[in-house]
Parts: C-alpha cells; structure tokens; sequence
C-alpha cells in the first residue's frame, strides 16, 4: 500500500522435550513477529514422528482460528512461518512451512532469506526430473537438502552438505520426525535467535517472538552454524562458520525488526534513536516539533527531538484494523489510502515547522503524500529527515527492492527529490553513520543497498522478479 520495502519472512521452531501445546506457541510466536509477513502463515507440528501442517494466505488471526489450531493438535515440535514473497509469486503454493516426504522420512522447512542461485539450481534439478509445485526458493532449498539426505547418515549431516551448494542470504528451521534444526548463512544475511523456556528450545527471527511466550533469550544461531535439537539436548556443527566478514543486513535495525526486539544482543529501538540523533548532527533545521512517520519513524524521531532540542510531537495516528486485504480498485481511492491508514494530528502541526523523520524513501509517492497531509493539517513548513541512506541499488538478499529503475535516489538528485515529495528540505542519514547504528553487534552490515558493495556476486537474473518470469516462460515456451 505504501509503496514501502518489505521483508521476506518470518521463521520460528520449538522443540518440547514431552507433548506440549506447541502449536499454540507457533501461533503466538507468528503473531508477534506478523510484521515481516502479512500475505501468508503456516504452522507444522510434529507429534511421534508424524508431521502435520497447515498453511493459507491472510494474516495469523485470519488462518488459525481456534478449531484450526485444535486440528493440529499437540506434539513435540513445531515449525512456524510468516510470508512476505521477494522471489515467487503470491498464493498458498508459495506458502511455508514447505513439507516433503522421501524415501527416508519427512522435513518440514521455513525459510527467511533469498537464494543467489536459486535460478541455476532449480534448472538443475529439474533436468535431473525434480518436479516443482512453486516458485520460491524455499522449495529449492528442500529438494537440495532432500536429494543429500537420501545418502547422508542424519538430516543435519545433509544440512551441512546442503549448504555448500546454497548461495546467498538463509536463516532456516527444519523438522524431522526427531529433530528440530536451525542454520545459517555463512554471512548472517538474517537474524536467527536462540531462546529457552521450561527446557523447550525456541527458534525465532526476532526476540520479540521469545518475548511473546515469556522465554529467555539464549544467543544468536552464529553465522555458518547448524543448531541441532533432540532428545540428547543442544549441540553445535559449527564447519561453516569461518573468519570471512560478515553481512549482517543493516536495514534490520532501521526498519525491518520491531523496536522491542534486539538483533545479535542490540536493541533495535536503540539503533532508531542514534539514526535520529546521527540525523539530528548532520541535518540540523530551526524548527517547532519534529513527529516521526510510523512505526519506524517514531524511534528515529525521538532520537532527533532528543539531540536537537526540539520537542516532539504526536505527528500521526496509524489505523491499525485495516488488513492486509485492503484494496483500491480505482486511482482514486489509491490516492486516499494514506489518509484512511494513517492521519496527521492538526493539533500537533498546525501553524508549525515541522521535521517529519521516515525510515526510508523508495519511490517518492508515499512521502509525498505524507508531506501534503502535514501541509493539509496546517503546517507552515515541512522538513523531511531520512534514517537511512538513500537508497540506489537493488537488494538481492531478502528484501522487495529488485530493480534500480524502481528507485527514485537513483534517477534523481536530493534537491530534485526534495521537490518531489514537496518538502522544504530534505536530509538522508550517511552511509558511514549507518554501520555505527548498532556499535556493540560482533557482525558488520550488509549496506549494498546504498553503496552497491556487494559482499557476494549478485544473481545473474538481474532482477528477482525475473526468475518467476523465467520459469513460466519454460513452462509456456515463450514469454509469459
């Protein structure tokens, strides 16, 4: 709607050393971390061997319903996905956790991340007569992890060689009939947390998930390493982990984790104001209030009030019972979708110079229609203050912005964008401030998305859009 990035998923796993409701505990678990996914969910659960899952499209509270959880009944694990697609299309095909069953038992897989070569891997296996239900890179890595557990002694042995053909950014969880398994890239593209509660194990994308059903929070899934969970407890396979610099994506701190959460032991809340009070230092305005645009924006704002001097306003108010199923058929009503989702506080604003901070700028439509709300409010002047970089290169490793052509920083100056969205002035966080976010994470960042600094080789299909593009032109033999 917003015209905004988005993430790809959100993943959780628990093991349970006796049958408890642990389907509840992914529906819990899911719900708190809903904000990295919105267009699909599933839960599978794992009870004496026997894996059982159900997945849709639509938000948490829309696809478990009470009887729905009831079906799938208690157990000893449970898998737990949330979806927002980068690579593969929309719908249930593409939904997770992904269930396989072979010759040597069953996995259920979830995935957050994207695959550099997910292109030239699944060309591979199809000629090798691997047949394929979707278009997302979750279901290569199955068939990957699939084919070597067929000759491997263990499902984690066969994680492991897996992942030397595995490319690009992945934090997965895997379930076995007896065991529950948690890996990383070698780069740590995404975060993957460790927890524990009343001797169950958690996995999860974020701590906010670990918080959300009262557990502690252990450590962080090292880049590199396979985290194996079973009835002998918790151990380590730690030969991928290597000295090689790490990747961690920057962006978790400025806009893709929630606030309350901490990324490898950093808060994320405190990353947002140091963005605001860098902002503050690099792009100071005489102004009367500064708002942030929510739900990033706010912390960042805090941080510029506080550093400036500046108060800070309640700028907006967020409509939060408008889902994920809100349309607009006509332009019309295109154009009113910021005002119906979220609203400037004509109190807060009016007759004011307002420094309105935002987490980002992609296309310049959803600023500027936030900037011309401000200024419909009664605000005399509207300073706009980034907390990021601009952005101008495409992100391959797990998030929407695929294409150059698509980023406004990337075909126009600052003074140029700055009139577009119709602000008085316009101020973007540095790229050397934004590795100093989160000075205490022992992982350096991933900024290629402002810098063009890749720390792996792109994909050769330029843009992610591109591979699903590809595989329906094999399908049809011409262009889709």
């Amino acid at each position: 709607m917003f015209n905004s990035i988005h993430e790809e998923c959100g993943v959780f796993g628990i093991y349970s050393p006796a049958t408890a409701d642990v389907a509840s505990s992914a529906y819990y678990a899911l719900y708190a971390l809903q904000h990295r996914g919105q267009e699909s969910c599933g839960i599978a659960v794992n009870d004496d061997g026997v894996i059982t899952c159900y997945k849709n499209e639509g938000l948490v509270n829309e696809v478990f319903k009470k009887e729905t959880l009831e079906k799938l009944g208690s157990g000893q694990m449970a898998v737990g996905h949330v979806r927002y697609g980068t690579t593969g299309s929309n719908g249930i095909q593409n939904a997770q956790p992904m269930v396989v069953n072979h010759i040597k038992g069953s996995m259920a897989l979830a995935h957050n991340g994207n695959l550099t070569n997910a292109a030239e891997l699944r060309e591979t296996l199809e000629m090798n007569g691997s047949i394929f239900h979707s278009t997302s890179d979750t279901e290569v890595i199955s068939y990957i992890i699939t084919k070597e557990r067929i000759s491997a002694p263990s499902i984690e042995a066969a994680v492991f060689a897996a992942m030397y053909r595995l490319k690009g950014a992945y934090s997965l969880i895997i379930m076995s009939p007896s065991k529950l398994i948690a890996a990383r890239d070698p780069l740590g593209f995404r975060p993957l947390c460790i927890g524990q509660k009343d001797g169950q194990i958690l996995f999860a994308s974020e701590t906010c998930a670990l918080h959300a059903l009262g557990a502690a929070y252990m450590r962080d899934v090292r880049p590199g390493e396979i985290v194996v969970v079973d009835k002998y407890g918790m151990r380590s396979i730690e030969g991928h982990c290597t000295d090689q610099k790490k990747a961690l994506c920057v962006f978790e701190y400025i806009y893709f984790a929630r606030p309350d959460s901490e990324i490898e032991g950093c808060s994320v809340h405190l990353a947002r104001r140091k963005a605001g009070a860098f902002l503050a230092q690099q792009h100071p305005v005489e102004a009367d209030v500064v708002v942030g645009v929510p739900d990033s924006g706010i912390d960042a704002a805090m941080g510029y009030a506080e550093e400036s001097g500046i108060p800070y306003g309640l700028g907006f108010i967020k409509n939060k019972y408008i889902g994920r199923s809100f349309i607009q058929p006509t332009q019309e009503q295109r154009e009113s979708d910021v005002r119906i989702k979220l609203n400037a506080v004509s109190s807060t604003v009016r007759g004011k110079r307002v420094v309105m901070i935002d987490d980002s700028i992609v296309r310049g439509t959803t600023c500027a229609r936030i900037v011309k709300q401000l200024r419909d409010a009664g605000a005399r002047e509207v300073h706009v203050r980034v907390s990021a970089p601009p952005f101008r290169h495409p992100c391959y490793f797990g998030t929407d912005i695929d294409s150059a052509e698509h980023l406004i920083a990337n075909n126009h100056s600052i003074p140029d964008i700055c009139k577009i969205i119709g602000a008085d002035s316009l101020g973007y966080l540095s790229e050397e401030s934004v590795l100093h976010l989160a000075d205490g994470c022992p992982l350096d960042f991933c900024a290629a998305c402002f810098n063009g600094d890749y720390p792996i080789e792109p994909p050769k299909i330029n843009a992610k859009s591109k591979f699903e593009t590809k595989i329906s032109e094999k399908k049809t033999g011409g262009n889709a």
